[in-house]
Order: structure tokens, then C-alpha cells, then sequence
């Protein structure tokens, strides 16, 4: 899909003329107000679509009028949706060029236009030996030329997130996300199992050493001269997860190549951080690896030591996630940046409290907790502020080591964001955005198809470009 910008949409030679329209308000034409409006009584409600044949009198072969709602009532996530509802049926009638005239909408809609066309225009289909979609090749609206290359940039980012995340666990492994982050161009270290029990990363290895398959953890650096801030950004690697010797059931284990969703948005992230060129010092960091059964599995009941030399008796093979992000987040800290951001399809409490339309979000500073929930409801991103008292440690007290790795199932999401705490040093900020709910959907949801989504590519890049 080429988005290009023009300032008279109405002239546009294409396949379909996507009108906005208000609830009981006119399009920009008499010939479609006649017949969409008067005779078939079409009231512009929201999502609501008319498609009609021009007949020569426009120069679009047929107009698709999209409902918009009260215009009172209209916001960046509706005009998104909206957009992508059009998008899709666009795409249905096998649509090529594509024009959208989006009049009188009381707010720069550019970035969010794009997120719209460019998020229902995508498809993973790499395994289809018969190719169905139709993708629209050119896309023409009046928008700030600026914002739109932004959000291609951004998308595209997104895109690159989604296609790992789509990938069946037997591509997307350990070495194939170094490999992935080592072609990025960025300055990378990509750290072998005995440099990482050199370094003492105790509680990732042990998540990994159920597997053939090596783990890796990755290191990838943008910087810049003088940088104004040095930031961290971590995303949960679990190529796959079945849940070790405490087994998932067959059902839960169907999706779990999606296990390494926060992986992905750390390599779509740094994948065109360089484009973007921000006064910002960022290290992506991902400890990649399988949390699989086998003889040499780690076992409920051994004691890892972590690379801050904390202690963890282990509840439940299946809490594995914290205990990977555990060494990253101590390595991240070793860095002495400034902020530390990790991601991860961490607990299936925050899926049960927030469902797949927010992702939880903690963290020990309040500032940057607040900052990431504005960015991310600036760009189409829900964050749900959990809290983090100290109570909700009391679970995961151990009587033969400092912690254990799981506890109460009442306020899992807070425990597991407690026990993440304590890897990080008191004087570095840190969020906790757990994505468990929100990385990979079962059915289409507003903008998006079933599958991966990106979920936190939109939030990351946007809060680093703008800082």
C-alpha cells in the first residue's frame, strides 16, 4: 500500500471514493446525497457503510459512503476503526485505488488515518500456497504529509512485530530472533549460554535449559552524540511455552508461539528506531529461549539464584516469563540508564481483569507509568493502571529462599509485577506493561485480524521519538 497525499480528493480517478459522513448530515455530493441519503434513507451511523456506482457523474467508479457517527462523538479510536472498516470492504471488492475524504473532522487525524488503512490492510499469509487477498496498491487523502510518514514508519514497525509473532515456533527461535535483531544494523552483542552463566543469569537459563535449542540473549543498541536520556526497553523471549514439567494443557499451549509477542515489539521497535533519529540512547534486550519438558528440565521445587544474587524457590515451571525478565531486568540496570520499559504476555490474571482491549501497566515511578498510559491513548494503545502494594508480596515469600516464582492466584498481575521489583534498583524508573491479553487476539477485533498485533510498537516508538 502508497499513501499519497493530495489536496483534492474529490478529482481522484480510483476504484472507490470512501466519503466520511456524519449521522444526519450530507456528503459532499448531490448525486450521492439523492440517492444514499433521501431514497435508501441511510443515516451515517457509526461503522454503518453505503456503497454506491457513480455512473460516470464523479470521477470515482463508485462511492463508499462511511458512517462517522455524531460528530460530537467522534475521537481518534472511532475515526481509526472507521477507517479500517472501509479499508476492509475496500479490500473485499478488490479495490486498487483507493481515495478517502475525511471533511470537517475537528482534529488532525493523519497518524491515526494511517494506523487505520495500513493495520486492516495487512495479512499474514506465508504459509498459503494460494494467495486470497487483495491488497490496495494506492491510497490518496488530504493529510499533514509529516504525520503520515510517521505512521507508515510506525506501522511498518508494527508489521514487522506481527509477522514474528505470527511465526510458528519451530521458525521463530532462540538463534532466529539474534539472527533477526543482528540485521538490523545496530550496534548487537548477542550472548551465548556460557557467557550468560558467566554473567550469573541463573533463573533464564534454568527457563531454557528444557530445550535442544540454545538460548540467546540479545543485546541491540541505538545511541547518538549527547544523548538527553538513556532508556531500556525488554521484551519477553518465549519462543515457545509449554509450560515445562507443569505441563499446559493441549488447548492453552495452541497459541503459545506468541509467548515471545514482547521479543517482537522490541525488534520492530529498533527495526526503524534509526529513521527516526531521536536525542535518545535505547538498548532493546531479549533473553530468548523455550520453556520446554524434558530430563534436563528445571524442576517446582529447585533454587535459582538470579544475576542480582536473589534467590528463587520455584512454585510453578510455568511462571517462567518473570523469571527470564528477572536477569534482564538486573542487566538493564547494570547499564544505568535512566528508565527501564519491559513488555510481556506476562499473566493470565491481567487477561481475566483487563480482557484483550488493555494491557496492564505498573511500574515504580508514577511519572513514567503516566506518561506511557498518555502515549499510548494518543496512538491507540489501552493501558490499565494495577497496583503494586506491598502486600501483594506476601505470596511469594519463601521459606527456604528469598522469594518464590508464583503465588496467590488472587491478584496475579500485581504479584507477578511485585516479584519483577525486586530485580530492579531503587533508583531506576521502571514500567511493567503486561501485554497478555492484547498481543494476540483469537477473532478479528475493530482494527485488527485474528492473530498478532504488535501490541506495544505504537506506545514504545512514540513515547522515545517524542521525549
Amino acid at each position: 500500500m502508497e499513501i499519497k497525499i493530495v489536496s483534492d480528493v474529490k478529482n481522484i480517478e480510483c476504484d472507490v471514493l470512501v466519503a466520511g459522513m456524519f449521522e444526519k448530515e450530507k456528503t459532499f455530493s448531490d448525486f450521492v446525497n439523492e440517492y444514499v441519503i433521501e431514497k435508501d434513507k441511510f443515516e451515517g451511523k457509526f461503522g454503518e457503510t453505503y456503497l454506491i456506482q457513480t455512473f460516470g457523474k464523479l470521477p470515482a467508479r463508485k462511492v463508499l459512503v462511511l458512517g462517522l457517527g455524531k460528530k460530537e462523538e467522534l475521537n481518534t479510536d472511532k475515526l481509526r476503526e472507521a477507517v479500517a472498516k472501509a479499508t476492509k470492504k475496500a479490500m473485499s471488492i478488490k479495490a486498487e485505488k483507493v481515495a478517502f475524504l475525511l471533511e470537517n473532522i475537528g482534529f488532525d487525524y493523519s497518524k491515526q488515518f494511517v494506523y487505520g488503512t495500513m493495520i486492516a490492510d495487512y495479512v499474514f499469509d506465508k504459509y498459503k500456497s494460494e494467495k486470497k487477498t487483495t491488497h490496495i496498491k494506492e491510497v490518496y487523502v488530504a493529510a499533514n504529509e509529516n504525520e503520515v510518514n510517521k505512521g507508515i514508519k510506525i506501522v511498518s514497525a508494527m508489521n514487522f512485530a506481527r509477522n514474528l509473532a505470527n511465526e510458528p515456533a519451530q521458525f521463530a527461535t532462540p538463534a532466529e530472533l539474534a539472527a533477526t535483531a543482528c540485521d538490523l544494523g545496530l550496534e548487537t552483542k548477542i550472548y551465548s549460554k556460557e557467557e550468560c552463566e558467566q554473567m550469573g543469569m541463573g533463573a533464564f537459563l534454568a527457563v531454557g535449559q528444557g530445550s535442544t535449542r540454545e538460548p540467546k540473549f540479545i543485546h541491540m543498541k541505538y545511541t547518538c552524540n549527547n544523548p538527553k536520556k538513556r532508556i531500556a526497553i525488554i521484551g519477553k523471549g518465549i519462543t515457545f511455552d509449554s509450560g515445562g514439567l507443569d505441563l499446559k494443557p493441549a488447548s492453552s499451549m495452541l497459541t503459545m508461539k506468541d509467548d515471545m509477542s514482547g521479543a517482537a515489539c522490541i525488534l520492530g521497535v529498533m527495526s526503524v528506531i534509526k529513521e527516526f533519529n531521536p536525542n535518545i540512547e535505547v538498548h532493546g534486550l531479549i533473553a530468548a529461549c523455550e520453556n520446554m519438558p524434558s530430563g534436563s528440565s528445571y524442576k517446582p521445587g529447585d533454587i535459582l539464584t538470579a544475576k542480582n544474587g536473589k534467590t528463587i524457590e520455584v512454585d510453578n515451571t510455568d511462571a517462567e516469563g518473570r523469571l527470564t525478565l528477572a536477569d534482564a531486568l538486573c542487566y538493564a540496570c547494570e547499564l544505568k540508564v535512566d528508565e527501564v520499559i519491559d513488555l510481556a504476555t506476562l499473566t493470565g490474571a491481567c487477561m481475566v481483569a483487563l480482557g484483550t482491549h488493555a494491557s496492564g501497566i505498573m511500574g515504580n515511578n508514577d511519572e513514567l507509568v503516566k506518561n506511557v498510559i498518555k502515549t499510548g491513548k494518543e496512538n491507540g494503545e489501552t493501558y490499565w493502571e494495577l497496583p503494586m502494594f506491598d502486600d501483594y508480596f506476601d505470596s511469594l515469600k519463601s521459606d527456604i529462599a528469598d522469594m518464590k516464582n508464583t503465588g496467590s492466584r488472587w491478584g496475579g498481575a500485581s504479584t507477578a509485577g511485585k516479584f519483577l521489583e525486586k530485580f530492579v534498583t531503587p533508583e531506576t524508573k521502571w514500567a511493567h506493561l503486561d501485554i497478555a491479553g492484547t498481543a494476540f487476539l483469537e477473532k478479528p477485533q475493530k482494527e485488527f485480524i485474528a492473530g498478532a498485533t504488535g501490541a506495544g510498537v505504537r506506545t514504545l516508538l512514540n513515547y522515545i521519538i517524542e521525549q
